[in-house]
């Protein structure tokens, strides 16, 4: 998550912003990943087969989605 500041624009940092206070918690809470604060590493957590199916058909169906999503 570690970007140069010279590489990003308003609406990405908002989007990394957005995604390191609301969605990386949440994901936290429900076990679907565990986050390292300190390195910034997220990783699967322990329930984490219980969404496996969505990002496998985000994955398998990128070309479909609009830009940005992935």
């Amino acid at each position: 998550m570690k970007i140069d500041s010279d590489e990003w624009n308003e609406e990405e940092f908002e989007r990394l912003t957005g995604m390191k206070h609301v969605h990386l918690p949440k994901l936290e809470e429900y076990g679907f990943i565990t986050w390292n604060r300190d390195t910034d590493e997220v990783s699967k957590g322990p329930n984490f087969e219980e969404i496996r199916p969505l990002p496998e058909m985000f994955a398998a169906h990128e070309d479909e989605l609009p830009d940005g999503w992935l």
